[in-house]
């Protein structure tokens, strides 16, 4: 959702996993490309261009296994630097800053030759405030977007959310002053689709829906049911709290849903608690199903206000994800964002990345001891947890039935042990450390991994590059 952001400081966080483990040949992995299918993996390029999207998906994202990427909205918006202004429509023309409407459609294609499908992060809640004129021209004051919308087109409700335990305050009043569409009313259902139905004629193969919590799930089944594809993927962002009216539970006849505890417990775990309670991760929980769970770490809400980790936390970041990508609950989204010092800051260079780690730009998903695990997802996809191993404490290891096998050292000296495993005997390449690893036939291999670090052995990575 967009809050206006409040300032705040940072410190640049280096990437702090490497992996100590049995064997003497050091090596690399080598790069796969994949062919589209049930990857579900997504890559959050978080406000990047879309000529940057494109070149990242031929370059990174289709050979590391990526299912997805997801983009930051490509709806006209208020003028601004301010990342936020991204999440205030003036108009559904595709004219913001991040690409026009060939920029999108060129790196849809080229995300596809890739092997990667496109998601676009959706703002059909609301539209914006104030008065100006948009990105690609268009004027507008608040209840009045020329050609889109009028007065009569919003709720009337005209105040701010005061009373989140009030479903008709959530539903119907103004996210941070932000007009509220009616999307009760058929003309405001028949305007939003025809929105995501353009997105869709230029290929985009899903939807992220930006402050569905704020959107009656009823509302959002008949947006749905509107389209060309009403089967079409879509993840809603509806942020659990405690004893309110509006529940993410409600949202899963429409598609998956993001899970936010997920992530806040994550932190919680990291930093405060015992990786050993990780055990029944997910469900046992008391979260969402996991078929239908949209999981991360972070994302660029949540890292600017510090209710989850972000690459700030430096190893506990790195290990989330590691974890995130290794076990099987819900599918993962990788957040990859710039640095910020100020909360407000929009992306360096409008959006256009030159390379990754200059100029801010942090790519997360680039990180090797992060990248290299989506490929474990991949060749583990579908094989139950199994062989678990923990010290009581902060060291835990577990297997992907017979195709996949992590361990993550997260005390604070080094962890040396025999793990007992259902892999095949024979050489594996540890995906974390690029060193060779030999498994017995019965499975077994000894290893030690340094504080902070990980080691991932699974069957798509026999054998290490030379």
């Amino acid at each position: 959702m967009p809050p206006f952001a409040l300032p705040g400081t940072t410190r640049r966080a280096l990437l702090a996993v490497a992996a100590l483990v049995a064997g003497t040949l050091t090596c690399a992995p080598p790069a796969r490309a994949a062919a589209p299918g049930e990857r579900d993996v997504t890559a959050v390029l978080f406000e990047w261009s879309y000529a940057s999207v494109a070149k990242e998906c031929k370059d990174t994202l289709g050979p590391a296994g990526y299912g997805y990427v997801q983009v930051s909205p490509p709806q006209e918006h208020i003028q601004g630097p301010q990342w936020w202004t991204s999440y205030q429509p003036v108009g559904y023309r595709v004219a913001g800053r991040l690409g026009d409407r060939a920029a999108l459609k060129g790196m849809v294609d080229a995300c596809h030759s890739a092997g990667v499908k496109v998601v676009a992060d959706a703002v059909i809640n609301h539209m914006a405030a104030g008065s100006g004129t948009g990105t690609g021209g268009t004027p507008y004051t608040k209840y009045d977007y020329p050609g889109t919308y009028q007065d009569r087109d919003f709720h009337g409700c005209r105040k701010p959310i005061g009373d989140y335990r009030d479903r008709g305050d959530v539903q119907n009043c103004e996210l941070v002053g932000l007009a509220d569409l009616d999307t009760g009313a058929e003309h405001v259902r028949d305007r939003i689709a025809a929105y995501l139905d353009d997105l869709l004629s230029l290929g985009v193969d899903g939807f992220r829906i930006d402050a569905a919590k704020h959107i009656a799930t009823d509302d959002l089944a008949a947006i749905k049911s509107r389209l060309s594809r009403p089967d079409v993927y879509w993840k809603q962002e509806t942020i659990y709290g405690a004893g309110e009216a509006v529940q993410p539970e409600e949202y899963l006849r429409n598609g998956d849903v993001q899970e936010f505890r997920y992530a806040r417990d994550l932190k919680r775990v990291l930093t405060g608690e015992r990786l050993a309670y990780l055990k029944n991760f997910g469900e046992g929980w008391g979260y969402l199903p996991g078929g239908q769970a949209s999981v991360f770490t972070d994302n660029w809400d949540t890292e600017r206000g510090g209710d989850t980790l972000s690459y700030k936390d430096g190893a506990n970041y790195t290990l989330a994800n590691v974890f995130m990508l290794a076990w099987p609950y819900g599918s993962p989204d990788v957040h990859s964002g710039y640095e910020f010092t100020d909360r407000d800051a929009g992306p360096p260079n409008g959006g256009s990345v030159t390379a990754c780690w200059q100029d801010g730009w942090k790519c997360q998903h680039k990180w090797p001891e992060i990248k290299s695990m989506v490929g474990f997802r991949n060749a583990t996809r579908g094989a139950a947890v199994g062989d678990w191993w923990d010290n009581g404490y902060q060291a835990i290891a577990f297997g992907r039935g017979n195709k996949g096998y992590v361990a993550i050292n997260h005390e604070s000296f080094a962890v040396s042990r025999t793990f007992r495993t259902s892999l095949p005997g024979g050489d594996y390449c540890d995906v974390q450390s690029g060193r060779r690893v030999s498994v017995a036939p019965d499975g077994t291999f000894t290893a030690s991994l340094a504080p902070n670090t990980a080691l991932a052995l699974h069957v798509g990575a026999r054998e290490c590059a030379p």
